[in-house]
């Protein structure tokens, strides 16, 4: 296949391949025919090869930053990631010249990048992952010196970019009323799970630890997601006599080892397995076991209007979701998923036990869910839109 133009994305929040949808962006594109080549950090355990070629994208990855705790360590982290990019973005840009910087946020910096290549006819696409001023809103509750600064570092992405992609109409929404971009400057590209990655497997009984239910978190872990609520919703279960439950947690990040320390404190040992991150295949057999998933991301500015990858999935192989009450968590989920308001842990852990104790349910739950990702909400979809926006944005045939 003729290559139509070479497309330099840029990540910092995680490394790849672990970043599920720039993986996914990259190898659509490259399926397209598109050359793609990525930026990112490193994971710990592949230090020793950050530069590869990995199905057929070419990788560049510098170490990772320290995990960050205060608001000035995050300014560091900022830093630290700016440098390490600009200048891998140089020594991709000497090796093979891009068309386009396509860069995923946060952070919001990276549109200091691209405007040095802006003028040698590159072109600049925001791929609109997080709100950052509704992260730190989230984090801190306060609209200080910091938030106004994000504010700035955002509307500077948006005036830089040629296009933008978001992840829903929430952040469109947001592109156009506080970016000042136009409707026709912004496309959404929903995140949503390849099919091919979830096709069922046999359940492991092993998995439930020698009980009769097992329940999953699959996402990242930091202050944001809500996974100590989803702990202390465990606990509810389990303290009102229904322990014949086990619960996994899937993935990592900077609240791990908080949240393991978290469970012991409760007494939740035998009920509860961190995995860390795992394998697809591994993943496949966890969610196949699985009575349901939880999603405890809690109700924040950030949270309401962000799509939660994990319970697309979760409902791709046919789990139902139990959910704080989100406005795009309603979208993606609808009757697929049980909602609690309030961000109240011993509630979802009521509505855990009740779904447990209902079979039919959870199996009519299931269906609507599965059927609502194989006709709508697949990646499989949303690569078709991702391709025809670089066709329109490159002028390919």
């Amino acid at each position: 296949m003729e290559r139509k133009g070479h497309i330099l994305i840029l990540v910092e929040n995680l490394p790849v391949p672990f970043d599920r949808r720039v993986w996914m962006e990259s190898l659509a594109l490259t399926e397209a025919g598109y050359k793609v080549s990525v930026i990112s950090p490193c994971p710990p355990q592949e230090a020793d090869k950050p530069n590869q070629v990995i199905e057929g994208i070419s990788v560049y990855r510098y170490p990772m930053p320290k995990e960050t705790k205060t608001k000035f360590s995050f300014i560091q982290e900022f830093w630290y990631c700016y440098w390490q990019t600009r200048r891998l973005v140089e020594r991709v840009w000497a090796e093979d010249p891009f068309d386009v910087i396509h860069t995923c946020n946060p952070p919001d910096t990276f549109w200091h990048i691209a405007k040095r290549y802006k003028k040698r006819g590159v072109k600049f696409v925001f791929d609109h992952h997080d709100l950052c001023p509704e992260l730190y809103l989230s984090k801190y509750n306060r609209e200080d010196l910091f938030y106004r600064a994000l504010l700035y570092l955002e509307r500077k992405q948006f005036q830089t970019a040629d296009a933008v992609i978001s992840t829903n109409e929430s952040y469109k929404e947001v592109a156009i009323r506080r970016g000042g971009k136009k409707p026709e400057q912004v496309t959404v590209v929903r995140s949503g799970p390849l099919l091919s990655r979830f096709e069922p497997v046999p359940p492991e009984p092993a998995l439930r630890k020698g009980r009769s239910h097992l329940c999953v978190y699959l996402g990242v872990m930091g202050p944001q997601d809500g996974v100590d609520y989803a702990i202390r919703a465990a606990k509810r279960v389990v303290s009102q006599g229904f322990e014949d439950v086990h619960f996994a947690f899937i993935g990592s990040g900077d609240s791990y080892d908080d949240l393991v320390t978290l469970a012991h404190e409760l007494g939740l040992d035998p009920w509860i397995t961190f995995t860390g991150r795992i394998p697809d295949e591994d993943l496949k057999r966890y969610l196949c076991t699985a009575d349901l998933g939880i999603a405890p991301d809690p109700k924040t500015p950030l949270n309401d209007v962000s799509t939660m990858n994990k319970i697309v999935e979760y409902m791709a192989m046919g789990l139902p979701v139990v959910s704080f009450d989100l406005k795009e968590s309603r979208y993606s989920a609808g009757d697929a998923a049980v909602y609690i308001e309030g961000d109240d842990p011993n509630a979802m852990g009521d509505a855990i036990v009740e779904l447990l104790q209902d079979p039919d349910r959870r199996r009519q739950m299931g269906e609507i869910g599965k059927r609502r990702v194989r006709e709508a909400l697949a990646w499989d979809y949303s690569k078709k839109v991702l391709v025809e926006f670089y066709d329109r944005l490159l002028q390919c045939p």
